[in-house]
């Protein structure tokens, strides 16, 4: 309990120390804004390590695309991902709940590095021109985009359908997806104590081409990522 609290204590103070000190760089470049990113993937690391002792293992880097465009389809069980995937990827394109876009600093922070934002289970003008943003995004940027199928924070043990949004994305780019498997919710949950001396695994899977149809994609996609979840549990 007590080690919950210190690291709840100085991961977000430190979240809020970097939001502050890069407000000035909103009015620069966006690559100043994207490398504080990164510092608070490495932040949120050393949290981890340092008050709950835990083990971070990144398997299959060999599978990371290079030289073309991809898309990231992971795995959500904790805040761990959306942080530390930043460390791996080239500063990714987040797409995000509409309502994080308006919390002071961290959502000016989601703006400036063009975070994709959608309002869910609703059909609004904005949303009909979801995916002509996303490709528009993609074809301007060698950054991947980055989106998270299961659709929110699931446990550790959980194992919903996959949102066929993933699909359409896949169809609609014409890119290969990249899976990935991250098992962070053993030692940081969606709700309740986070535990110590754990490992969280991030296992990058290999790319499923493109060329598939999209129920044929969904359905590989969905196996592959739980069948590794499984091997990670």
């Amino acid at each position: 309990m007590i080690k919950n609290l210190i690291f709840s204590i100085f991961f977000f103070i430190g979240i809020i120390i970097i939001s502050l000190i890069f407000i000035p760089a909103f009015l620069l470049p966006k690559g100043v804004v994207l490398f504080g990113g990164k510092l608070m993937g490495y932040w949120t690391v050393f949290c981890l390590k340092f008050f709950l002792s835990t083990k971070i293992i990144v398997k299959g880097k060999e599978n990371i695309l290079n030289k073309q465009k991809f898309f990231i389809a992971a795995s959500h069980q904790s805040m761990f991902e959306t942080f530390f995937m930043q460390t791996i990827f080239n500063s990714p394109v987040f797409i995000l709940k509409k309502e994080l876009l308006f919390i002071p600093i961290f959502g000016w922070y989601l703006k400036k590095i063009g975070s994709i934002s959608i309002q869910r289970s609703k059909t609004t003008k904005n949303n009909l021109g979801f995916f002509e943003e996303i490709s528009y995004v993609i074809n301007k940027s060698n950054r991947p985009l980055i989106i998270f199928p299961q659709g929110t924070r699931v446990l550790p043990n959980e194992r919903p359908p996959f949102k066929k949004g993933v699909a359409r994305i896949y169809e609609e780019l014409k890119i290969a997806c990249q899976p990935v498997a991250i098992n962070s919710g053993y030692v940081w949950p969606k709700k309740g104590n986070k535990t110590s001396h754990k490992t969280i695994t991030i296992s990058i899977l290999k790319p499923i081409p493109i060329g598939l149809s999209k129920d044929e994609f969904l359905k590989i996609l969905e196996n592959n990522i739980y069948s590794e979840l499984n091997l990670l549990n």
